[in-house]
């Protein structure tokens, strides 16, 4: 079951869940407190962990 939950980035609205009960959490919120996603914001991994260590990345 999916469940309304605060967005980390920008504090509107999202779901938590399973995906597919996410309309009827949608149906629930406002539509301008809805959070319609964020692209990557992250850098990309520099190979810093011990993985990337180990195979010399």
């Amino acid at each position: 079951m999916c469940s309304p939950v605060k967005c980390r980035q920008c504090g509107k609205t999202t779901w938590a869940g399973c995906g597919n009960h996410v309309e009827a959490v949608k149906r629930s919120v406002p539509a301008g407190q809805w959070c319609g996603g964020h692209q990557n914001t992250q850098t990309p991994s520099s190979g810093g962990g011990i993985f990337g260590r180990l195979m010399g990345r």
